[in-house]
Order: structure tokens, then C-alpha cells, then sequence
């Protein structure tokens, strides 16, 4: 099972406060073969110290600074061009992985022969604590049902580049990821869920309330200006994906 090597990246800025769990998150999977990149986007804060404390000793460990900050997109690829494995999984600085995550998710994988997966993925507060919130995994999901319903976290995807071929994320600051899953859809049918929640998400930042209305107006723009959806489509699946949303928080 052990034997692909799974390549997971993680942007960083200002990470310091949670970089600590990501990471021992990481180092707790009971799947041994992967390298963690570790992509610094010109943190200001002691986050490349507290990574260096890892990396000396863990050599799965990797740390690449960026020359000038440049987003979580251009950190997110800068990641996935110098990753070695052909597995590539995500893991935001702040969010946690339970400790089966990759056994789970590679074995499913493997023995499915499938390009593209996610799992479900628990809500939890800035402190760490687990909400009994869960954003459920549908079995699949293709195209059109994601622009209706933006279940994929990007901490629970892993991609097998031998079926799916090299890709990399749009350039655009906020919603890559969801971006990305679109374009990847547009050319593998399907991206298949485990129903076992394997991620902790968690909240942080401005109010809830705030983050909810950057939220819309990324995925608006998603709609409008990444995937180039006329004006009636975008309303339409804008519809659904509100009612979607309002639905996992409740």
C-alpha cells in the first residue's frame, strides 16, 4: 500500500499560529510514503522558523520560500511543480487531517483505479475543537453538480496525475481550488467521495458573516470570469450552490 509516493501541498503565509498541527498532522498518517512541500509565500511571521524545527528532522519535510508574494495559487503550483510523487494531495496551514486520511483515501483509490477523489470534512473553531458539523461527500460528482454545490475541500483532495495528467491552478487569488476541480472535470467525468470525514476545517479569520459574503462574491466571479458562464446559467447554478451552502452550515 505504502508504495506511491504521495506528494502533499500546502501554501503558507503568516502560518505561524497553526503550521505546528498541519504538520504533526501529517507526520501522524499511518501511510509513511509522502512529502510535504511546504510553499512560503513571504510570511512576515516565525512560520519558516517553526518549519525548519520539522524539517531538520524529517527529510519528507520540504520548504520552498517565493521570491515576492504571489497568492495561494501561484504557492499552490510552485508546489505541484516541484513535487516528486504521483499522488498529489492538499492540506491548508490551518486545517488538520485525522490520522487514516491517506491509508483511506490511497486504498480507495488503487483499488478503484480512480484519477480524482475527496472525503467529507468536519467543521472545527479557531481553538481546535471539533464542531459535530460535517460536510458530507457525495459517492460522485461531475461538472455541473459542482458548480451547484462546492462540496470539495481542497484539504481533502488527492489526484493521481498518471490518469489525470499534469495540471496546475488558475491564477486567480481567491477560489483556485474550486476553479481547479472545474477545469479538471471538464475532462475526467467524475470526482468520486469517501464518506468518512478524514479532514478537520477550520474556522478562522474575520466574522462568520463576512467570510460568508466573500464566499458568494468568489464564487460569482468563478462562474463569470473563470468558467465564463453566461449571465442566466451563473444565476441558476448561483441559486443552488446559496441553497447548498445553507445547508452545510445548518
Amino acid at each position: 500500500m505504502n508504495e506511491y509516493l504521495v506528494s502533499i501541498v500546502t501554501p503558507v503565509y503568516n502560518s505561524e499560529k497553526f503550521i505546528s498541527d498541519t504538520i504533526e498532522s501529517v507526520q501522524n498518517q499511518t501511510y509513511r510514503n509522502w512529502e510535504l512541500l511546504l510553499v512560503d509565500d513571504c510570511s512576515k511571521d516565525a512560520s519558516a522558523e517553526i518549519i525548519e524545527s520539522y524539517r531538520k528532522d524529517d527529510e519528507r519535510i520540504k520548504y520552498i520560500k517565493l521570491e515576492k508574494n504571489s497568492g495561494a495559487a501561484v504557492s499552490r503550483n510552485v508546489g505541484i511543480k516541484n513535487a516528486k510523487g504521483r499522488f498529489i494531495a492538499f492540506i491548508d496551514s490551518d486545517d488538520l487531517w485525522e490520522p487514516r486520511k491517506l491509508e483511506v483515501q490511497m486504498e480507495y483509490m488503487i483499488q478503484k483505479k480512480l484519477g480524482f477523489t475527496f472525503t467529507s470534512y468536519r467543521y472545527m473553531r479557531e481553538d481546535g475543537t471539533k464542531t459535530t458539523k460535517v460536510a458530507k461527500a457525495p459517492g460522485k460528482i461531475d461538472y455541473n453538480g459542482l458548480l451547484k454545490n462546492t462540496i470539495i475541500g481542497c484539504s481533502t483532495v488527492v489526484i493521481d496525475r498518471e490518469i489525470i495528467g499534469n495540471f496546475e491552478m488558475p491564477l486567480v487569488r481567491r477560489g483556485q481550488d474550486t476553479a481547479t476541480w472545474l477545469k479538471l472535470l471538464r475532462v475526467e467525468k467524475y470526482a468520486y467521495g469517501v464518506s468518512e470525514s478524514l479532514v478537520n476545517y477550520r474556522l478562522v479569520g474575520d466574522s462568520i458573516s463576512s467570510n460568508k459574503v466573500k464566499a458568494l462574491r468568489r464564487t460569482w466571479n468563478t462562474y463569470r470570469n473563470v468558467e465564463n458562464l453566461g449571465l442566466c446559467k451563473s444565476a441558476y447554478v448561483f441559486c443552488f450552490y446559496v441553497f447548498n451552502a445553507i445547508k452545510k452550515r445548518i
